[in-house]
């Protein structure tokens, strides 16, 4: 317990020399705090129009202006990083849960249960991506949750495979092999001993998922079958404000650069969680 919890500090602390990565980690933590706050800042509802106060530029009522309907953009800027934030971490909780079990299960397992989950993620790789989630938002009734439920479908099976891997690559090690020896049950090893020892990678996956659901979750709404009106979100704030590029172009400005920068900051938070957690590192 000492050594491994030594490992995590050592970890922990080549992550803060990581500028990127630190400042990274501030702008999430602060970003998470804002949004999360939201009903405190006493902003006006997103939902609220205003026709007689339509396209305005920054002022003291509206700090970043209104939309085409007099909506404050500040209000629907943060409701919308909140709806993001929401899809991105439940759909990587869900794909994580759902992909580390089948992957576990398949590596350490192997025989016709590894043959037979293996299948099934083969056939959902057959579909390319973005194209099956565009499909399946499509036919599903438009809400939040059938956004979450269509990235999760597209997300498991790249995690199930990426989990095999680390387990096949484990359950050959000798303390896997003293576990049998000491007659540990199946699942004792898997849950116990291989997975505790399979959670870096799955930690740097996690948070660059992060990332990549954000950007399907804006790319869905941008196309009209995410996120739908009138509930702000960032894909659809950019694709109305393209509208209005030429004449009001905040109105797709502020979103593009949220949007940006909060990808960016998951990113090269992965990054730097790759480079503080790979075990070839941590001499230096």
């Amino acid at each position: 317990m000492g050594a491994a919890t030594s490992l995590w500090k050592d970890a922990w602390r080549r992550l803060l020399r990581n500028r990127a990565a630190a400042t990274s980690l501030v702008f999430i933590i602060a970003l998470v705090i804002f949004v999360a706050a939201a009903p405190l800042l006493g902003l006006p509802s997103p939902l609220e129009q205003d026709l007689e106060h339509t396209n305005e530029g920054p002022s003291a009522a509206h700090p970043l202006g209104t939309d085409e309907l007099g909506r404050d953009v500040l209000s629907r800027l943060v409701h919308g990083g909140r709806v993001s934030l929401l899809v991105g971490l439940g759909v990587q909780i869900a794909t994580a849960a759902i992909g580390m079990s089948l992957g576990l299960a398949a590596g350490y397992m192997g025989g016709s249960v590894d043959v037979s989950i293996m299948r099934v993620v083969d056939t959902m790789y057959a579909f390319p991506p973005f194209l099956f989630a565009v499909f399946m938002a499509a036919i599903l009734p438009p809400s939040v949750w059938s956004i979450v439920l269509v990235l999760v479908l597209v997300g498991w099976p790249w995690e199930a495979r990426v989990t095999r891997g680390i387990v096949l690559s484990l359950k050959e090690s000798e303390f896997v092999a003293a576990a049998r020896a000491v007659g540990a049950s199946s699942g004792r090893i898997m849950f116990r001993h291989i997975l505790p020892n399979s959670l870096s990678p799955i930690i740097v996956g996690f948070t660059i998922g992060i990332a990549g659901t954000i950007i399907a979750e804006a790319g869905l709404s941008f196309l009209g079958i995410g996120i739908r009106p009138p509930t702000p979100s960032w894909g659809g704030m950019i694709d109305r404000g393209r509208l209005f590029l030429r004449v009001y172009p905040h109105l797709a400005l502020y979103p593009s650069i949220a949007l940006a920068l909060t990808v960016l900051a998951f990113n090269f938070l992965g990054d730097g969680l790759r480079d503080a957690l790979d075990p070839r590192l941590r001499s230096r």
